[in-house]
């Protein structure tokens, strides 16, 4: 550490390079001059000790598993935080020079000189991060069932033997109606512990409707439109929590990761995929509205019009991309009927909201 520790944060800017077990701090003044660099335990008391001589300096770190309760305590202790989005942290990612003391270092330099630099993300609240570990956990329960039904599935297919066609939830049904426990070892098991699995998660639902019943009723005016259920409303309302955060609600499709990627160069204008940024669950969330809305059992709505005109183009990918376009447009949506609490027409929507206006 530096001789004689600076007992005001005024102009000085932290880097937290964050781990598991440790945190590496570098410290910089207004003027870039290094200050001090420690290493510190990743504990409450112990972050809390380290930086409390610099009170009220801005902390740079990068999003990770440690990153939520980290900004959220050092905002409650009076800090500046910015929370880097590793997209935009490719100096760090890319150099050839890798150590944590220099990832905290580059984090502190970027933080410095213009926080727009790291585009910097907010974390959810404690009581949303909680309630939406519950969307979390019931996605990796339904991983989980996908992956012993198609495990069981290549087995049976190995023995010469194609199981019926069936929704997860009728699986084990469905097999053992069609063939016996012993066409090969553990298929008693492997289905037995589908139906445990099927089980949790149906009673992840009713715990995910009651959610929505009676802390997020903001979720009734989102599941208005066809294909919009209790899950993906309620998972829309808890990863963006704070729908006056954006200045638009064309934002959100970006926001979301359902952007096509940009990189026009003179005259020519490639199509690209989508970036992928934002939350994956509820992107893909989204994405099985839109199949659902331009499926056989869709209801006729400006959303189904708009993707069946799109998947008409023809073209090796023309569904997807269609789906890909109605999750989007369903993205913007959800955010209007959300802050206005209009009551949403399947067909004429937009007219009708700009003879409102």
């Amino acid at each position: 550490m530096a001789k004689g520790i600076t007992t005001t944060a005024q102009g000085i800017t932290i880097g937290l390079d964050v781990s598991d077990r440790f945190t590496e701090a570098y410290a910089i003044d207004a003027q870039g001059e290094w200050v001090e660099s420690w290493r510190m335990p990743t504990k409450q008391e112990a972050l809390r000790s380290g930086l409390s001589r610099y009170p009220g300096a801005r902390v740079v770190l990068e999003v990770g598993c440690h990153s939520p309760w980290i900004s959220r305590q050092l905002k409650e202790d009076g800090f500046e935080v910015l929370v880097a989005n590793p997209r935009r942290v490719r100096l760090i990612a890319e150099s050839d020079k890798k150590s944590d003391r220099f990832d905290a270092e580059q984090l502190a330099r970027l933080g410095r000189l213009d926080p727009g630099l790291l585009s910097p993300i907010v974390h959810r609240g404690e009581q949303t991060q909680r309630d939406r570990v519950l969307l979390l956990a019931r996605d990796g329960l339904v991983r989980a069932r996908t992956q012993l039904i198609n495990q069981v599935r290549g087995f049976a297919k190995s023995l010469g033997t194609r199981l019926p066609s069936s929704s997860s939830e009728s699986f084990p049904k469905r097999v053992r109606g069609a063939v016996s426990d012993d066409l090969f070892p553990g298929l008693g098991t492997m289905l037995a512990m589908i139906e445990q699995l099927t089980a949790e998660i149906r009673s992840m639902d009713r715990e995910i409707e009651r959610l929505c019943r009676e802390r997020y009723k903001e979720t009734g005016g989102l599941r208005q439109p066809s294909g919009v259920g209790a899950l993906t409303a309620l998972a829309y309302v808890l990863t963006l929590e704070d729908p006056q955060r954006f200045a638009k609600s064309r934002d959100v499709g970006a926001y979301l990761g359902l952007r096509p990627r940009q990189r026009d160069s003179g005259g020519q204008r490639p199509q690209l995929r989508i970036t992928k940024a934002g939350d994956a669950l509820l992107r893909r969330l989204l994405v099985t509205s839109a199949q659902y809305i331009l499926g056989p059992f869709g209801p006729d709505t400006d959303l189904r019009r708009f993707g069946l005109r799109l998947a008409e183009r023809g073209g090796k990918s023309a569904k997807k991309r269609a789906a890909v376009a109605v999750a989007r447009k369903l993205a913007v949506l959800l955010h209007r009927l959300w802050i206005t609490g209009e009551e949403y027409q399947a067909v004429g929507y937009r007219a009708a909201g700009k003879r409102a206006a």
